[in-house]
């Protein structure tokens, strides 16, 4: 099967909230390298390797159009052209202050109010680059286990090729795999104080779309380009 793609925010390789999260995840997703994990009070470096093993392979980031695989008619020096016009009418913005929270069985870094136009650049994303999108095939689709959306979510799959897109967005950085509830506190807790410490020194801002390709099923997706935003 061919590579797929997806289009991230990820913050620039400098910032202080990268190394936050790539540290977290243990992986440094430009060089697909392993980094080590700093010293924590609330999990051993193997207990943190185990929860973070599913997020680590995508590296720290928000997904703004989900991974998908290019049509036969298009190239990936088609897609970073693509990516590079939507950049440049694309406006940046703040995020606010983040903060981990439980989404379902997980936890992640959310904005305690996402700013609406965090919402219309994604949808800028998903709808600006679909065209660029092969159709899912039968068992991409089963990975999706559809009988666990709505109708709603279903028909923004077989339309969008992902089902959580448009009014059913929602802005993250995912921080760990499914975890029982009493390890998702420990997660929370873990990083509240660099997170908090975070927002008041470097308050995050939406600034690039990160294209991130997967050169086959299974293998960990790297960071293949930066674009920034230019409107």
């Amino acid at each position: 099967m061919s590579a797929r793609y997806a289009i991230y925010f990820a913050p620039a390789q400098d910032s202080p909230w990268w190394a936050f999260g790539a540290g977290w995840l243990g992986r440094d997703e430009f060089a697909d390298t392993p980094l080590q994990a700093p010293e924590s009070n609330h999990f051993s470096i193997d207990e943190r390797l185990a929860i973070t093993l599913e997020p680590r392979r995508y590296g720290f980031h928000a997904t703004l159009k989900a991974p998908f695989r290019l049509g036969k008619q298009h190239t990936q020096e088609h897609l970073l052209e693509r990516v590079q016009a939507l950049a440049e009418q694309l406006v940046p913005c703040m995020l606010g202050p983040l903060e981990a929270l439980s989404l379902g069985k997980f936890v992640a870094l959310l904005p305690t109010k996402t700013p609406p136009d965090v919402a219309t650049l994604a949808q800028a994303c998903v709808l600006g680059l679909d065209d660029l999108r092969a159709a899912l095939t039968e068992e991409e689709l089963a990975r999706r286990q559809i009988s666990k959306l709505d109708a709603r979510e279903l028909e923004l799959l077989h339309c969008y090729g992902y089902p959580y897109v448009l009014e059913k967005f929602r802005f993250h950085f995912t921080l760990t795999g499914p975890v029982d509830q009493p390890t998702r506190q420990r997660v929370m807790q873990a990083v509240a104080a660099q997170v908090s410490q975070l927002n008041l020194t470097a308050p995050l801002r939406l600034d690039r779309l990160c294209v991130f390709r997967q050169a086959a099923p299974g293998a960990a997706f790297k960071r293949i380009a930066d674009v920034v935003l230019a409107a």
